[in-house]
């Protein structure tokens, strides 16, 4: 092995931290508490890097104590302040780019109207493509939680935002 393990987990977060930092958004729904939830997952990550066995585990232990943290913080019942954030996103070549900006800011607001446990539930079975078991045990709670919250969810944003459901219908 010719990099050190500070080496390769260097790399890892310079090459995966914008990944990252898209899942935590969709998990918070605020740029800044994603900030800290990738910061506060890389630190724990970091931590324990000499116990992973392979730098390709780093990606996982990063996203599992992502998920880990979330629920704690959902757990807390704090009120947290709420200020809108904004990823960039690349456009495609010959794409409807006002149309996906208006589709975009349109999830990211029933997202936000969602309640914590809900957008978590649905970004780690939609957004991270998870089946519900390996989600709940993500998320640390039982599969008839995430098959309800999933279900609520859904619901609850086909209610608030009728033209998400169109524009999957569109592309399909």
């Amino acid at each position: 092995m010719t990099d050190s393990i500070d080496d390769q987990f260097r790399e890892f977060v310079r090459t995966r931290s914008p990944a990252l930092l898209r899942t935590a958004f969709l998990l918070t729904g605020d740029r800044h508490l994603a900030e800290d939830l990738v910061q506060d997952a890389l630190a724990r990550t970091h931590r324990g890097r000499r116990r992973l066995n392979d730098p390709g585990h780093f990606e996982a232990y990063t996203r599992t104590a992502m998920y880990h943290q979330q629920v704690s913080w959902w757990r807390r019942r704090r009120v947290a302040e709420s200020l809108p954030g904004e990823l960039a996103d690349v456009a495609q070549p010959g794409s409807d780019h006002a149309g996906r900006t208006d589709l975009k800011l349109a999830l990211h607001q029933a997202l936000a109207k969602l309640t914590p446990r809900q957008r978590a539930v649905l970004v780690v079975r939609f957004f991270e493509d998870r089946s519900e078991a390996e989600a709940a045990n993500l998320l640390q709670c039982s599969v008839g939680t995430i098959k309800s919250q999933t279900s609520k969810a859904l619901a609850r944003m086909r209610e608030m935002a009728p033209e998400l459901l169109s524009a999957v219908m569109e592309e399909a």
